[in-house]
């Protein structure tokens, strides 16, 4: 969890200085605020390190996802096409705007793959809301060519990708809006926060008004502005957004350490041939968040796992059994329980979710075990953690040979 390896000092100013305002809110009291604004101040951090021409603040990733997929105009029966290894979140916010989620096969990348994706193509998609998970980037030519060819919307949740990009692109800006989150768990963290990214002024002030209950935000008396549509309440506060603001300008440094942080692990970890590492779409566009590694089928990678936690082994993720990040597990949605009945539930699911066949997605995440890269971790340390892990796989393997 870099961002929170590095609370300090400047996070600590950030609060106070609107602790001496007493404006916790992210609107209007210009005169009492003293030009204090850290949400603007946030959505300008995460503006530089990402290139996008507009950025918008809310509380939190989930609330970025459900509004970039609104403003980008996904709504009511619009097929979507989806990961089924993603936070839940993603799915979660298709559902809620009465989209209907279909899902399609990931490669090695994590991510939606451009053949994945035309695989599960009809004449009712509109949309495709590709993840770049764990830290990582798609393959964004291949997948693009698709997506422009069939004339559909894309929308990227980057939730976990923050300080990721493609060819030189930052993930989140190559369709009509992008995700971020500032979760605890995240590169780095307001606690709990999310930004919208965009290149089209339209979407921006659609998701503007969109986040503040239809607020147009012209004028400096909220309750006589116009409200140009319906929205909901997904603003961030003054003092989520100024411990984002702290940690976003971390970031450039956050992500050299992890980088370096990785490429010693992975160098350690290569001594043993059965151990290889999920792919990038571009290496050079890592955030270095994630060290992947990939075991060669999902029994070793159980038995792995098992040698982990028999060694006090910690830090990592076995995505296969997680009941938040795959499909696996996600007995609600396969059966739609809810608290209130959905769109979906009145227009039918496109797929059967109890019967997907998802062959590559279960044989990549099968193999595949994450461990979160810290930024301060020492050479000592690393050493000692690439020798816990190599003894283990050392183990399961051998077992097999056995």
């Amino acid at each position: 969890m870099p961002g929170t390896e590095l609370f300090g000092a400047e996070e600590r100013k950030e609060i106070e200085d609107v602790l001496s305002t007493g404006i916790l809110f992210r609107f209007n009291h210009n005169a009492q605020r003293n030009n204090i604004w850290k949400a603007k101040d946030f959505e300008a951090e995460a503006k530089k390190i990402t290139g996008a021409k507009y950025a918008l603040a809310v509380s939190n990733g989930s609330a970025a996802i459900l509004a970039a997929l609104a403003s980008s105009g996904i709504g009511a029966g619009d097929e979507v096409i989806c990961p089924p290894f993603t936070y839940i979140a993603t799915i979660e916010a298709v559902l809620m705007l009465g989209a209907l989620p279909v899902f399609a096969e990931i490669d090695e990348t994590l991510c939606l793959s451009a053949d994945g994706i035309k695989k599960v193509l009809t004449s009712k998609t509109k949309a495709v809301c590709l993840v770049h998970m764990c830290g990582g980037n798609a393959n964004m030519d291949e997948i693009m060519k698709v997506v422009n060819d069939n004339k559909l919307i894309l929308v990227e949740d980057a939730g976990q990708a923050f300080a990721a990009s493609y060819k030189g692109t930052a993930t989140g800006l190559f369709g009509k809006a992008g995700a971020y989150s500032f979760d605890f768990f995240k590169i780095a963290t307001a606690g709990e926060g999310g930004i919208l990214v965009t290149n089209d002024e339209k979407t921006y002030h659609l998701a503007d008004s969109y986040c503040d209950h239809g607020h147009d935000h012209v004028g400096s008396n909220r309750g006589m502005e116009n409200h140009p549509i319906i929205g909901f309440n997904y603003r961030i506060s003054e003092l989520h957004a100024a411990v984002g603001a702290a940690q976003t300008r971390k970031v450039p440094s956050i992500r050299t350490s992890n980088l370096k942080n990785k490429a010693y692990l992975q160098k350690e970890l290569s001594k043993n041939s059965n151990i290889s590492f999920a792919k990038l779409g571009d290496d050079t566009g890592d955030s270095g968040t994630f060290l992947n590694i990939l075991m060669p089928d999902t029994e070793t990678a159980k038995r792995t796992v098992d040698e982990f936690n028999k060694a006090g082994v910690g830090g990592f993720n076995y995505w296969f059994t997680n009941m938040y990040h795959f499909i696996n597990q996600w007995d609600h949605i396969k059966n739609l329980k809810t608290a209130s009945k959905l769109p979906i539930q009145l227009l039918g699911a496109p797929q059967d979710y109890n019967n997907l066949n998802l062959p590559k997605t279960q044989e990549v995440v099968g193999r595949l075990i994450s461990f979160g890269i810290r930024c301060t971790w020492t050479e000592k340390e690393m050493s000692e953690l690439a020798g816990k892990i190599l003894a283990c796989v050392e183990k399961a393997t051998a077992s097999v040979k056995a």
